[in-house]
């Protein structure tokens, strides 16, 4: 009975937030319907393995955040061009890209509720399949014709490496570090929603200010998605599909905990943390480290730090001139911040 009710409450709430992403859409729908048309042609291939792995991919294209962000971004500074078009393929295919290539590094068995693809098909294909779409990301970026786009992909393939090799080096370490964690989410999250809405204002030739300025809206954006995310682990979500601690069963410590274990004086939990970080902790040892974070305030600390990156977006985006597009941003901050899924 209690499964059930958990079951309906959640159903609920996808409902809600699926209708609240079509209304974010509206404004851009036939956008998103061109854009969607270019990443079909582009994930086809003779070869039956890699087109059946193309379907898949194109089979559970999930919310589709980023290319919804920056056809909203560019329609506030003017019409979509074909650069705009190609360069929200470039980021989603590099989006994709990543999402294979974190998978096999972390050893995670299932992505969007899905078995990942390097457990159906191992990490020979599953690399070489990020691999083909990191290339076709990059001849996306060449069709542009655009210059800085072009560099925008290089420096952003960069800074998704980095963050992947950072955070990979913290578990080699013994401290509880928040800004080393605001460094890895920046690199790996936040600098692809940054770019997405820089692109999206140069692509259509918005004056070089309000670009930047863009870039400063899609990072705080991309800062409140990775907290969101995180705070996650902290819960039962049978929609997201991955269980409790699931970060903590990687070796990864998120801000919630990170805040607790430098607040509280508890030396054991500390060393708890450390055994974590080092993976060697069991399922029960977990558990503790997520109750001891919940109890001491963890998350409602990391959700007062997630509404403070939503309010620096807010107010950049307050002059916007286009009614719609302003209205469907604010929304979509709302989105990020309130999503179950």
């Amino acid at each position: 009975m209690r499964f059930c009710l958990i079951k309906f409450v959640f159903l609920r709430h996808k409902v809600r937030f699926v209708n609240q992403l079509e209304r974010i859409k509206a404004p851009i729908s036939a956008d998103l319907e061109h854009f969607n048309g270019i990443l079909d042609d582009t994930l086809r291939h003779p070869n039956p393995l890699l087109n059946a792995i193309f379907e898949r991919v194109s089979s559970h294209r999930g919310k589709q955040m980023r290319p919804v962000l920056l056809f909203l971004v560019a329609r506030e500074f003017g019409s979509p061009t074909d650069a705009t078009y190609y360069a929200a393929a470039m980021l989603e295919l590099l989006h994709n890209a990543s999402l294979i290539h974190d998978d096999v590094v972390d050893e995670s068995d299932e992505r969007r509720g899905q078995v990942a693809l390097h457990s159906q098909y191992g990490n020979k294909v599953a690399v070489l399949v990020g691999d083909f779409l990191l290339s076709s990301s990059l001849e996306k970026a060449a069709q542009t014709g655009n210059l800085r786009i072009v560099k925008h992909i290089s420096q952003l393939g960069k800074q998704l490496s980095s963050g992947e090799i950072i955070q990979l080096s913290n578990t080699y370490t013994d401290e509880f570090s928040e800004e080393s964690y605001y460094d890895v989410i920046g690199l790996k999250t936040a600098s692809l929603f940054a770019s997405t809405a820089e692109v999206g204002a140069i692509s259509v030739g918005a004056p070089d200010e309000m670009c930047r300025m863009m870039y400063d809206f899609g990072y705080n954006v991309g800062m409140c998605f990775q907290i969101r995310d995180d705070i996650f682990d902290y819960f039962d979500n049978p929609q997201i599909g991955k269980p409790t601690g699931n970060h903590m069963m990687e070796g990864k410590l998120t801000l919630p905990a990170i805040h607790v274990l430098n607040g509280v004086a508890d030396e054991d939990m500390r060393q708890l943390a450390r055994k974590i970080k080092q993976g060697l902790s069991d399922k029960s040892e977990i558990l503790r480290l997520v109750d001891f974070t919940k109890q001491n305030g963890g998350v409602e600390y990391a959700e007062q730090r997630m509404s403070e990156y939503a309010s620096k977006a807010e107010a950049l985006i307050a002059g916007f001139t286009h009614k719609d597009i302003r209205e469907s941003l604010m929304q979509y901050i709302d989105f990020v911040l309130q999503r179950t899924i």
